[in-house]
């Protein structure tokens, strides 16, 4: 039975922080949590982005900043196997890893209201995006650990002062739960984060809660404010979407590889999303990105 891991992170040589460059392996990892902050730079690589109970496309460049025990995992597109240059720098660490006193200085209130945003998620574009991908792999390469620790504070400083950034989980489903509570309900999102392309099982998700199936959908529903179908469903057509705009797969195949049985009931469940036809909405990305082409050229 797939659970959400609890990860043991420990820095070696001294070092206060863990700073790693992982291979196309670590996008393998379950959908899993840590009590340390987490700075995720894709280097390489397109799929699925979920943290907490958000789930979201993510490709090359891709830069989050995760806050305490907010379960999370990267998974590459099953459709582009061959994505063997897949990559991603990682930071890692404790909030007092300074001190326990250090993020509370007057000097630094901009990093600590940045670490109080990251019980969300925190996802950076823009100029923001870039400038810190390109610091991330430049530390990457750095040998001196005293640069490095002052190159991680600088990064922490120039995302606390951006504005270039999305909340993910903005209804901090997870974050604002208690350790028992996560503990309850992390287990069920590794579950359908997991299996939602194929069957999913109410039994099995109230058993991983321990609990019967009907204090389970009680529960469910007033911890994510949707019923268990309702987050399958939004999964399965978010992950849809993903495949019509970054494929020519035939919509039957799509439905089926979303874990929609019936390709009349995802047809139906599409348009009540999006206000259309699953074709109709390949042929509008379609077109708006040739008129993007033009307006380039």
């Amino acid at each position: 039975m797939i659970k959400a891991s609890f990860e043991v992170l420990q820095p070696t040589s001294g070092q206060s922080f863990l700073f790693r460059k992982f291979d196309k392996s670590a996008f393998e990892a379950p959908y899993h949590f840590h009590p340390e902050y987490e700075l995720t730079y894709i280097l390489h690589g397109t799929g699925k982005r979920y943290v907490g109970s958000h789930m979201d496309d993510f490709t090359t460049g891709d830069l989050v900043l995760l806050g305490p025990n907010l379960p999370h995992c990267w998974k590459l597109d099953p459709g582009k196997e061959k994505q063997t240059d897949a990559s991603a720098i990682v930071v890692q660490f404790d909030g007092a890893f300074l001190g326990n006193d250090f993020f509370n200085k007057n000097e630094l209130q901009h990093i600590k209201k940045l670490f109080q945003r990251s019980g969300c998620g925190i996802c950076f574009n823009s100029a923001t995006q870039t400038a810190v991908n390109k610091s991330l792999f430049a530390l990457s390469n750095e040998t001196n650990s005293f640069r490095r620790l002052v190159g991680l504070l600088e990064i922490l400083q120039r995302l606390a002062s951006s504005n270039e950034y999305v909340l993910l989980d903005q209804n901090r489903i997870i974050a604002e739960r208690t350790i028992a509570e996560q503990e309850r309900i992390n287990p069920v999102f590794a579950y359908l984060v997991e299996n939602f392309r194929h069957q999913v099982s109410l039994d099995v998700a109230a058993g991983i809660a321990n609990m019967t199936t009907n204090a389970f959908c009680k529960y469910f529903k007033k911890t994510t404010r949707k019923t268990f179908m309702e987050t399958i469903i939004e999964y399965r057509l978010n992950y849809a979407i993903q495949q019509l705009v970054q494929t020519d797969k035939p919509i039957s195949d799509i439905s089926f590889e979303s874990g929609f049985g019936d390709v009349s009931h995802f047809y139906k469940m599409f348009k009540m999303k999006m206000h259309m036809s699953p074709l109709n909405y390949r042929k509008k990305f379609m077109r708006s990105l040739e008129e993007e082409k033009m307006e380039v050229a």
